[in-house]
C-alpha cells in the first residue's frame, strides 16, 4: 500500500513544475514541524506536572512524601507550589537545559541506583547538592519565580528577619543557603552556605 501511494506521488509530482513541488514541500515541511513543535511543548508541559513527577515511587515515596504538609504545600493563602516550581526554570532556554540534564538522571532509576529507601538516603546528600549548586548558580531563579522581592513587606516581617535578609544581601548569599531543608529532608553534611559556587 505504501508503495503504490509512493508511486503515484512520484508520478503526480514528474508533471509538477518546479514552483509548485517546492510549494508542496515547503507546504508538507511546515506540517510536520508544527506537529513536532506541538507535541514537543505537549511533553515538555506533561512532564512539569506533579502527576508526572510522583508517578516513580522513588519520588512519590521519598521527597513528595516529605513535602505534604510543608509551607509549600498546603498555608494560609492556599498559594500551592509543585515539584516543577522549585526544579525546573520556566524561561524556555534554561529549561530545556534542566530538561536535558532530567533525561540523564533516568539512567540512576532504570539502574535502580535509589529504588529502595536505603539507596536513596545513601544518595540523599550528593541530591541535594546538585540541587543546591544549581540555585546557587542562578541566584535561586525558581524561589525567585514567586517570591518577588519588590513585593515583599518589610513591615510585615520580625526584626529578625529583617536583620538576616539584609545581612544575607550583604554578604552576597541567595534563597537557598538559608531557606533549605523546608520542603525536603535536610541531609547530612555541609549546607549550602559551605558550597563555594560562582553565579552565572
Amino acid at each position: 500500500m505504501i508503495r503504490k501511494w509512493w508511486e503515484d506521488l512520484k508520478s503526480r509530482c514528474a508533471t509538477c513544475s518546479r514552483v509548485t513541488l517546492g510549494i508542496g514541500i515547503g507546504v508538507a515541511a511546515l506540517f510536520v514541524s508544527g506537529v513536532l513543535l506541538a507535541g514537543g511543548a505537549a511533553g515538555l508541559a506533561w512532564t512539569n506536572t506533579e502527576s508526572f513527577c510522583i508517578s516513580c515511587h522513588e519520588m512519590r515515596d521519598n521527597v513528595y512524601a516529605e513535602f505534604k504538609d510543608t509551607i509549600h504545600d498546603k498555608n494560609r493563602s492556599g498559594v500551592r507550589a509543585i515539584c516543577a516550581d522549585c526544579h525546573v526554570p520556566r524561561e524556555p532556554g534554561p529549561m530545556l537545559v534542566r530538561k536535558m540534564r532530567a533525561t540523564f538522571e533516568l539512567y540512576g532509576w532504570l539502574t535502580g541506583k535509589i529504588d529502595t529507601k536505603e539507596k536513596f538516603e545513601a544518595q540523599r546528600y550528593d541530591m541535594a547538592k546538585r540541587v543546591w549548586v544549581r540555585m546557587k548558580e542562578t541566584d535561586s531563579l525558581e524561589c525567585r519565580n514567586c517570591h518577588i522581592e519588590s513585593s515583599m513587606s518589610v513591615d510585615l516581617q520580625s526584626e529578625k528577619a529583617k536583620s538576616r535578609h539584609e545581612k544575607g544581601k550583604a554578604e552576597g548569599k541567595t534563597c537557598i543557603d538559608c531557606h533549605f531543608g523546608i520542603a525536603h529532608k535536610e541531609p547530612d553534611g555541609p549546607g549550602p552556605q559551605e558550597l563555594k559556587v560562582s553565579r552565572r
